[in-house]
């Protein structure tokens, strides 16, 4: 056998083999959960957020309301991965 003829069916081979194992992944069932849990569909409440939908749905107004600009604040600090800024009202409790 010369070279040539080698590399013709080690080609051939390859190809078979490659054919073969695209007919057995294009055959296979995925395997389905039975039923996925209401709860895995249904997300957690988050409070932020739907204050954000509010503040949403307040359009221009809501650059004014101070109840957005503290969810805003709030939400740009768990976006940054900041530890929010202790509040006045807490600063005062801990020094007495």
């Amino acid at each position: 056998m010369d070279g040539k003829m080698l590399a013709r069916l080690g080609a051939v081979v390859f190809i078979a083999i490659a054919i073969t194992a695209t007919v057995v992944e294009m055959t296979r069932k995925e395997d389905v959960p039975a039923s996925p849990s209401a709860r895995a569909l249904e997300p957690e409440r988050d409070p932020l957020r739907e204050s954000q939908r509010r503040c949403q749905q307040l359009g221009q107004q809501a650059a004014d309301d101070p109840e957005c600009l503290r969810t805003w604040a709030k939400m740009r600090d768990r976006f940054l991965g900041r530890t929010p800024a202790p509040s006045a009202s807490n600063t005062t409790t801990e020094a007495r």
